[in-house]
């Protein structure tokens, strides 16, 4: 299993941060579409790495358009010379429509559709043929040749597609190389709701397991003192409350028959009582989807949840320090052995 590491910070801190996580021995680093644009990141962490694997988990595909996906993807390919993923996500109405101001229709529709296009793109650039993409929610049928980049030396780039409902991730086992699991899973959500729908996926299109990568993110509440750890458990139990309080995430909560928890949380977000939702997470809900503990206990816990299910695990910590990241690698590498 590969352990990937996440670079949401200050872009002008990414080129350095890369290379860190790079020499610890970390297999891949990712960005999220947060505070800053997760390609422009992804760039600078390419110039000054070598070795790992680079992806967006994820970037906002309706935020976008196929085309302008194909050529980020295709850059992005040259300059990590074949080590970048391009992993994709929704998000949801709200920030499509009113962030973005971008359409919102058939999220599920919309993604399958999405990932298709961009590979008749590629195609058209790695062939030469006409490009002729007709579908219900893009068309592309103008490529000139001086807009067409030349064969990428490395290949296409992978494309993972994540999602929380069951329609969403079959369409991640149909029509992607990987799915990306979100940090707001449970070894029951992973296995009852995720990993079933996946496979659904992969019967529909015909494709196998193998050479189908998931990739999980996991909620991780360490520290290397109790005052740290302590603090990790807030922003934990505070994160937890937040996807919780989502309406797009209720089915993660279903699995456990914790449904009536969500609109006692999206009751407090709308109050912007963010810290009193905090406050709504017990013990159970913590340890259902969170790993809790020293770094070496949480790293049994990680190599005991995911191991066998996934290919590649990120330990997602909202206070990240170097010295922790590589503590927390070393500890698991030595509990997945």
């Amino acid at each position: 299993m590969k352990i990937d590491a996440s670079l949401m910070f200050d872009p002008g801190k990414v080129a350095a941060m890369a290379g860190e996580l790079e020499r610890a021995g970390f297999d891949g680093a990712y960005t999220f579409e947060g505070q800053s644009d997760p390609f422009v990141s992804l760039a600078a962490a390419a110039m000054s790495t070598e070795r790992m694997a680079l992806m967006t988990a994820i970037a906002v595909a309706f935020a976008r358009n196929p085309m302008n996906l194909a050529y980020l993807g295709n850059d992005l390919q040259t300059l990590s010379k074949g080590r970048f993923i391009l992993g994709l996500g929704t998000q949801v109405k709200a920030h499509i429509e009113k962030r973005f101001n971008m359409p919102w229709s058939k999220p599920v529709q919309r993604m399958r559709e999405m990932v298709l296009a961009i590979r008749a793109i590629w195609h058209s650039w790695r062939t030469g043929e006409r490009l002729k993409f007709e579908g219900e929610f893009y068309r592309h049928t103008l490529m000139s040749p001086v807009f067409s980049p030349p064969p990428n030396a490395y290949g296409e780039a992978p494309i993972f597609v994540a999602g929380i409902g069951p329609a969403m991730t079959e369409v991640a086992g149909e029509v992607g190389d990987g799915y990306l699991v979100h940090p707001f899973n449970s070894p029951r959500s992973l296995a009852d709701l995720s990993l079933k729908a996946v496979e659904r996926g992969l019967v529909r299109a015909g494709k196998r397991r193998e050479g189908f990568q998931i990739a999980a993110q996991a909620i991780t509440a360490t520290g290397l003192n109790e005052q740290s750890l302590q603090q990790a458990v807030f922003a934990a139990r505070s994160q937890i409350a937040f996807y919780a309080s989502t309406p797009a995430y209720l089915p993660v909560l279903q699995c456990h028959g914790w449904e009536d928890f969500q609109p006692k949380a999206s009751q407090l977000a709308a109050q912007g009582k963010w810290a009193d939702m905090a406050g709504l997470v017990d013990d159970e809900m913590l340890h259902a989807f969170a790993v809790v503990g020293t770094p070496r206990e949480v790293a049994c816990k990680i190599a005991a949840r995911y191991r066998g299910k996934v290919d590649r695990v990120s330990p997602v910590i909202y206070q990240p320090d170097a010295r922790l990241l590589v503590a927390l690698l070393q500890e698991l590498r030595s509990a997945l052995q």
